[in-house]
């Protein structure tokens, strides 16, 4: 348990920042809640006992600034990330307090390492996107993975999803990427980010059992593109989706994620596999759990643990691998998620 601390959730009556709040009111932490829909906030902090509410908009300096007044660090959940990153960062190093955020916006946290790194790091101040199911967590399992390799040919992120049952959210910023991207597909390659107008192709990947193997969409580029190169030498990062989840994210009818227990989770499952190869060698490591939703909130609260209590590697802009010890992170996330091999 930790206490004492303050932390500002921006974003915190969105599917992904309820899981937020109530995982810090689970560690013993203090959330403030805030995002423009002053109702909604009321809402959540009736649901809590009565939380400290602060509205703001990212258009609006001024709020922002009083929402993260007195708190020791800020998380931000509420996307597109493309609108709502840049507004809060600046808010937090006004404020000289750490940043957090749960985007999966590949542009948008390509946006965060180029426009902040040289401010965070001469405020002493970390900024960690990406602190999530998508970048962060796929990020420490290529960290981990890695071990005492300095460099590597190539690394693959294979996500084993039962299916995707994508939130309002998760479809609006998958249409501003689009838009971004002009209706292109991207990969890291050859050390630097490229767009492709081809199609992804469809591949096995040998997952561990018992799952075992499935056709996964090769290609299917997620935010660990920006994540994994931003500190480890890896010129080739790729990213992988079981076909049933990147068909239910593409339909259009694909109901919204339904809880189905008293943690508000939903029944779906997942399994992340990587695979790091150097020369003739080959890394592995691979975790599962439940709800990606869900667990990117551990993942977000347990980033902030370890930043108000000293447990970090730089500052700065940085991903999850960079700013943390990645296995031993891993092992604190039980039973949240569960180490299937490491190393």
């Amino acid at each position: 348990m930790t206490s004492g601390y303050t932390v500002t959730v921006f974003g915190a009556y969105g599917h992904t920042g309820r899981f937020v709040v109530a995982e810090l009111l689970r560690r013993g932490f203090t959330p403030v809640l805030s995002g423009r829909d002053a109702a909604r906030l009321g809402a959540l902090a009736a649901e809590h006992g009565g939380l400290a509410v602060r509205p703001a908009a990212v258009d609006d300096p001024a709020a922002l600034d009083r929402a993260l007044a007195g708190a020791d660090a800020v998380v931000n959940c509420a996307g597109p990330f493309a609108t709502t990153a840049a507004p809060v960062i600046d808010a937090a190093l006004r404020a000289g307090i750490p940043y957090v955020d749960v985007a999966a916006e590949i542009e948008a946290n390509l946006d965060t390492f180029a426009l902040y790194a040289d401010r965070a790091k001469a405020a002493g101040t970390l900024v960690i996107p990406a602190m999530a199911f998508f970048g962060g967590l796929g990020d420490l399992l290529v960290t981990a993975a890695m071990g005492d390799w300095e460099t590597a040919d190539e690394a693959h992120v294979a996500y084993g999803l039962s299916g995707w049952h994508p939130t309002a959210g998760t479809l609006a910023a998958g249409t501003v990427s689009r838009e971004r991207r002009d209706g292109r597909r991207v990969v890291f390659a050859n050390g630097r980010i490229e767009y492709r107008d081809d199609s992804a192709p469809t591949l096995e990947w040998v997952f561990p059992e018992p799952m075992g193997a499935r056709a996964v969409i090769g290609e299917f580029t997620m935010a660990d593109v920006v994540t994994v190169p931003s500190h480890l030498a890896v010129p080739d990062v790729r990213t992988y989706m079981a076909v049933e989840a990147a068909r239910e994210l593409a339909a259009p009818d694909t109901p919204a994620p339904a809880a189905v227990d008293e943690h508000g989770r939903s029944a779906q499952t997942f399994l992340v596999d990587v695979l790091v190869r150097n020369g003739g060698e080959e890394r592995r490591a691979a975790v599962s759990g439940r709800d990606i939703y869900a667990v990117s909130a551990p993942l977000a609260v347990e980033a902030l643990r370890h930043v108000l209590t000293g447990r970090t590697r730089t500052v700065g802009v940085a991903s999850a691998g960079a700013v943390f010890d990645a296995p031993a992170f891993l092992r604190d996330l039980a039973p949240h998620l569960t180490v299937e091999r490491l190393g």
